[in-house]
This record gives C-alpha cells, sequence and structure tokens, in this order.
C-alpha cells in the first residue's frame, strides 16, 4: 500500500529533512480516534534570509524575507491502514512567514471575495483527507493547482526567491493561479511505469440564484507526464470559469528536464488567459534552467521571460536571469546566495520580486538573496 508521502512524492511535493513523530501528541490530541493512526507526523521549513532589491526609478528595500528557496510552512500528516491495500489520510500544511511569525492568507471560494489576509496560521497551502489504494488516490480539500506544478517543478529556481520564474511572477490567471479551494482530486497510482498525473475539479460555491456569477471560481485541471531514467515531461492544463467580458481564466504548461548527473536542465512553455485589473490579457512565456552539483552544494542558472498581451493592443514583457548557489550542511540545512536582474519593456514595471516595490515603466530591477533554509 502506498503511503501518504509516497503518494505526495508522485506528484512532486517534497518536504525538506527529518520527520518527527507525534503519536504521543496525537494521542492526547485526537483521543480514540488517534489509536487508530499508523502514524502522525509533524513537518516543517524555516526558510529566512536577507533580501535586497534595487528597484531602477522606483523604491528599493532590504529586509529580512521569508521563502527565498522552500516555502516556510508547518504541517501534520496522518495515515491510516485500512487493510486490503486501502489507506486514508490527512494533510494539513500552512504558510509561516519566520521573519514575522504571521501566517499567509486562504481564499475559501477561488475568487477575489474569497481572499483571506495575512495574520493567523490557515492550512492554506494544503488541507485535504485522502483514500488511498492501488489503484491510486481520491484526495478532497485545497491544493495546488495541478497547472502550477510545471512551473514550478521545470525551473531552477521554482518560483520562490529573487530568481523565481517571471512566468509565475507576471502570470495572469488570479485568484487559481496556485492553489485551488473546495476540490475534488484524483491521482494516478506509482505503478504505471513512468506515467504519472492528477486531474482534478474545484468549485467556486456560489449559490444557484446568484445570478451571472452562480459558476465564478468553478473549475478543472488535469496533468499528465511519464519519468524514466533522466528524463522527465509532463503537460498541464486547467480552466476556472468567472462571468463577464474578461472571459473564463486558463493555464497551460509544458515542462522537460534532463538529468546527465553533471548538469540538469530545464525548461517550461506556457500559455495563459486572464487579465490584469479590468483588462483581458493573454500571456506566453518561456523559462530555462541549469543545476550543476559542485561539492556539497550545486550552482543554478535560470533564464525566463513572460510577455502580456493586453486587450488595449500592448505587450508588456519582463525578462529576468538569476544565478545561485546552495551549500548543503546537512540533509536539514542549507545555505543559500542569489543574484538576479529583470528588464521591462513595452510598458511593464515588475520587480524581481513581488511585493518589493516597483521599478519604473521600461526600467530594471536586481535582487539579492542570502538565507538559511532548515527542515525537520
Amino acid at each position: 500500500m502506498k503511503t501518504i508521502a509516497q503518494v505526495h512524492a508522485n506528484s512532486h511535493r517534497r518536504i525538506a529533512g527529518a520527520r518527527c513523530s507525534l503519536l504521543p501528541l496525537a494521542a492526547l490530541t485526537l483521543s480514540g480516534a488517534a489509536s487508530a493512526q499508523s502514524s502522525v507526523t509533524l513537518f516543517g521549513i524555516i526558510d529566512t534570509g536577507v533580501q535586497v532589491v534595487r528597484n531602477s526609478g522606483g523604491g528599493s528595500v532590504t529586509r529580512l524575507s521569508s521563502s527565498g528557496i522552500s516555502a516556510s510552512q508547518i504541517g501534520f500528516r496522518g495515515v491510516e491502514d485500512l487493510g486490503g491495500g486501502l489507506g486514508a489520510g490527512f494533510w494539513l500544511e500552512g504558510s509561516i512567514g519566520p521573519d514575522d511569525g504571521t501566517g499567509r492568507p486562504s481564499n475559501s471560494n477561488n475568487q477575489a471575495s474569497g481572499a483571506g489576509s495575512s495574520q493567523a496560521l490557515s492550512f492554506n497551502r494544503r488541507s485535504t483527507v485522502s483514500l488511498l489504494s492501488p489503484w491510486g488516490e481520491v484526495r478532497l480539500g485545497r491544493d495546488f493547482n495541478p497547472a502550477y506544478w510545471n512551473l514550478s517543478v521545470f525551473s531552477a529556481f521554482s518560483t520562490l526567491g529573487v530568481g523565481g520564474t517571471q512566468l509565475a511572477a507576471s502570470i495572469v490567471t488570479g485568484a487559481t493561479s496556485t492553489w485551488t479551494s473546495n476540490a475534488i482530486a484524483y491521482y494516478l497510482p506509482a505503478n504505471l511505469g513512468g506515467i504519472y498525473g492528477q486531474v482534478q475539479h474545484f468549485r467556486g460555491e456560489n449559490t444557484s440564484n446568484s445570478g451571472a456569477i452562480e459558476h465564478d471560481g468553478t473549475g478543472s485541471g488535469l496533468r499528465l507526464g511519464y519519468r524514466a531514467g533522466p528524463i522527465d515531461i509532463s503537460g498541464a492544463v486547467s480552466r476556472t470559469e468567472r462571468a463577464g467580458p474578461l472571459g473564463d481564466v486558463r493555464q497551460a504548461n509544458i515542462g522537460v528536464s534532463w538529468d546527465f548527473d553533471v548538469v540538469k536542465l530545464m525548461a517550461v512553455l506556457s500559455r495563459d488567459r486572464g487579465s490584469v485589473g479590468t483588462v483581458a490579457a493573454d500571456g506566453r512565456g518561456w523559462s530555462l534552467g541549469v543545476v550543476m552539483p559542485v561539492g556539497a552544494g550545486d550552482i543554478r542558472l535560470g533564464a525566463s521571460q513572460y510577455t502580456t498581451e493586453l486587450a488595449t493592443g500592448t505587450s508588456p514583457q519582463t525578462r529576468k536571469v538569476a544565478i545561485a548557489y546552495r551549500h548543503y550542511l546537512s540533509k536539514r540545512t542549507t545555505l543559500y546566495t542569489a543574484f538576479a536582474r529583470g528588464h521591462n519593456s513595452d510598458g511593464a514595471a515588475a520587480s524581481v520580486v513581488a511585493g518589493a516595490g516597483s521599478p519604473a515603466a521600461n526600467r530594471g530591477s536586481s535582487g539579492f538573496d542570502f538565507g538559511i533554509r532548515h527542515g525537520f
């Protein structure tokens, strides 16, 4: 029987570091129900560093940042052996900001109206219950959008820090670009000769008398891939319904990686449909990545570009290049440093890090990270 952790790995979820058993704590907090659990685990990542962002012609900032190479998080998961090859499990995972001690917001209905605030801890990254079998996993709750995965796993910098891929930083697809709430998903089993995948349906949960917005926030996603030896390739699509002249939100991308041992190469192509403010927009982009093991660490190179084709006839474009070094002190602890430079054209004004100010239109932005990640 596949455990929750094994199924999670098949969908490219990776949690750094060792795990700490919480069976005594589970017995206290879950009472009699805990005695049926095969295992209950506490896990997490604390990733904090100094970040410097300089925006040409705009505001700049030096700050203590979170999630430079991995999302800072804390979570609980458990699995129960039901016998006959069946299992049941849960997974609760929330974002945290170790630089200020706050939690990060969630979204209750996949729409702007459901956005939460950033203060108390919420299990915004994943909040699911699962039924496992030799035929795959059925998963219910809040989870990642299948189309987000290729942007993350096929980028040398994922979507984080100053080097995070521009395909995610500039994406035009809004509330469901990364996570979906109220989702029902199915994951393929791991014994299909390298084929992996998932299908997901999520609900906006508006009432039937809501008029034009009845189906807003409702959608579906699909990801299908093949992994064998050094090669990994997968494609993904998703669609979220939205009323009004802006039309539905769509994401589509394909990613590939080839591991030559001495160097790993990665690439992604993406095409999206959404909006910037009240203006309809199409987004298209690409990213390239290189990871080269060096002693007890690795060097990473990345380049990405995203062009936003607005209904007004303009096409703002942002390009980014980045370089980084990660030094692995142990399986749980990593020191890292990164530098990135962004260039804007055709009216774009994106910083190398979202939320770190912005340069003047058509001007550049640069950023530097130095931090430590510890997993438990």
